[in-house]
């Protein structure tokens, strides 16, 4: 929405807003995307490439004010109270503490990181000798009681694990005393219990990590940080700054290109992360008597993980929800072979980046034996161009007809980056199933092009349909024996352009999937569409979210994911 006015009512007096609008615009002035990061804790502000490189060498948490930052800012103020000998200086520091969370806008690490200093401030004032880490499960419960929401974020949930199982291991790390080796263990054991939450919100982890950690942690805690802090007060020397973030940049650069030690993973459940961390715990729990080969045992644990899909003996046929378009992929039994039909872009979201690849990463599908096009238009092909250049893809599939721009440019990219393009195909062999291309006549519309594919997967049949309309549907009908379908992924989106009734009694469609957009501007699907369907079980992604079908053990079951 756009507002034609803006009427200040009243101005906000409250001295915690003002001195917030203070810290704001003085970083605003500077102008470093850094200074948002380690002095308001908003790291939005930095290049999202560079954002990449750090999550791709599992350093992002650096940039999240938390315990480290906390430790340097009491440390300083500590020092400044002392020599102006304050009494009471815990309380003092525990002010500017809370409006310091204010400022930053109680972030979950930076709440556990006062709280815990405020707790164990009251824990040696009244001697009440708690140990810390009841400290921090206190304060865990307290945040969670605050919001219960909290669980489902990734800052909360490696500010709280990582920070306990430092805490628990603190004498295996205090047995090395070289600066670096030390680094190096509290980096590996860090790793190493963060390691399920990595997996379910970035689907890999990096091996390296804990080396890479050592190259960082003083680079950004020894200098970038303190220098924020510094350049805050004293904007003239930010060419210092700007070289050591220079330095950062390159080195994270640099080394996310080297990429042969991150591990896709997918998804796990709540039993297989317990099992991770026994096993994890077990393997800690050796570095006591500085034993490290248990390392070897969960490098195993990654491989078959890693490969799952090998041993899963079922079909999946997955219509993702994507909004106002098509997105539809098929596994094949024991990672034979998997197909991607169309990738829509909608209103300029991101859906390949946002949506479409971390799903697939999610469920270990690691490369894309075909990607198909039905046709021509954005809301069914506007994303391969960001898949071919972000993910494996072996071939690609177009259309029937004449090449719209979207096509000629997608097959420029498929040239440069010497990938295998077919089209107007009549059939294609996958392990013992084909897909039948039903639609290889040319018309002179994008929509009655789209590609219409058949196949039999076990005894049931499924007919996607891409947004082909009437006038095909009379030629597929006049040309083949499509009765008694068992699944039907609906023609546009629901359209009255489509699924004629003349059409759906012939195909007898026992299920009907429509991917449609919620709201959306076109009315889909259409109320004389959802009639022709009335005798067919329908799903609606609007409604129901993505939809999976399984085959397993010769029958098929459906399940859906709404939102």
């Amino acid at each position: 929405m756009d507002a034609s006015s803006i009427l200040l009512i009243k101005k906000n007096c409250n001295i915690l807003y003002s001195i917030k609008k203070i810290f704001l615009k003085r970083v605003s002035n500077i102008n470093n995307d850094y200074l948002y990061a380690f002095i308001l804790g908003d790291s939005s502000h930095i290049n999202s490439n560079i954002k990449e490189s750090y999550s791709i060498n599992g350093i992002s948490h650096l940039f999240s004010i938390s315990g480290m930052h906390i430790t340097l800012i009491v440390t300083i103020l500590c020092l400044i109270l002392d020599k102006i000998l304050i009494n009471n200086k815990h309380l003092i520091i525990l002010l500017f503490l809370f409006i310091y969370i204010f400022v930053t806008n109680y972030t979950p690490s930076i709440m556990r990181a006062f709280l815990i200093y405020a707790l164990n401030c009251i824990n040696k004032k009244l001697n009440l000798k708690l140990d810390i880490r009841h400290i921090l499960l206190l304060i865990c419960s307290i945040c969670l009681f605050y919001n219960p929401f909290y669980i489902y974020n990734t800052g909360f949930l490696f500010s709280y694990i990582i920070s306990y199982s430092l805490i628990s291991y603190s004498s295996v790390i205090n047995k090395y005393h070289n600066y670096f080796i030390k680094i190096f263990i509290t980096s590996l054991i860090a790793f190493l219990f963060s390691i399920p939450i990595l997996i379910n919100n970035y689907h890999s982890i990096n091996l390296l990590s804990p080396l890479i950690n050592i190259i960082f942690v003083p680079l950004i805690s020894l200098i970038i940080f303190p220098l924020s802090l510094l350049i805050f007060i004293i904007p003239k020397l930010s060419f210092i700054y700007n070289f050591f973030v220079f330095i950062l940049e390159f080195l994270s650069k640099t080394i996310s290109h080297i990429d042969y030690f991150n591990i896709s993973l997918c998804n796990i459940n709540m039993v297989s992360t317990m099992l991770y961390y026994l096993i994890i715990i077990l393997i800690v729990n050796a570095f006591k008597s500085k034993n490290f080969k248990y390392l070897i045992f969960l490098l195993i644990i990654f491989f078959i993980h890693h490969n799952i899909n090998y041993l899963t003996p079922f079909y999946k046929i997955i219509f993702l929800d994507v909004g106002q378009g098509d997105s539809i992929l098929i596994i094949f039994p024991f990672n034979k072979g998997n197909v991607l039909i169309d990738a829509p872009t909608i209103n300029n979201k991101e859906i390949g980046k946002d949506i479409i690849i971390p799903y697939l990463k999610s469920i270990g599908v690691y490369r894309i034996n075909y990607l198909i096009n039905t046709h021509g238009d954005n809301d069914h092909v506007g994303e391969f161009k960001y898949i071919i250049n972000n993910y494996s893809v072996d071939n690609v599939i177009i259309n029937c007809g004449v090449y719209n721009d979207l096509e000629l440019n997608l097959i420029s990219e498929l040239d440069k980056r010497k990938i295998q393009y077919y089209s107007c195909i009549k059939e294609l062999n996958i392990d013992k199933n084909k897909l039948y291309f039903l639609q290889t006549k040319v018309y002179d519309n994008e929509n009655d092009n789209s590609n219409v594919i058949y196949t039999k997967i076990g005894n049931y049949k499924f007919l996607f349909m891409g947004d082909a309309s009437i006038t095909t549907e009379k030629e597929i009908i006049d040309k083949y024996n499509v009765s008694n379908i068992d699944v039907l992924k609906v023609g546009h989106h629901g359209s009255k352009t489509s699924s004629s009734k003349e059409f759906i009694n012939i195909l007898n469609p026992k299920y009907s999937i429509i991917s449609v957009g919620k709201n959306n501007r076109y009315g889909h699907p259409n109320k004389e569409v959802l009639y022709n369907l009335k005798n067919s079980k329908i799903y609606r992604t609007d409604r129901d979210g993505s939809v999976m079908v399984k085959i397993k053990n010769n029958k098929l079951q459906i399940e859906n994911c709404s939102l």
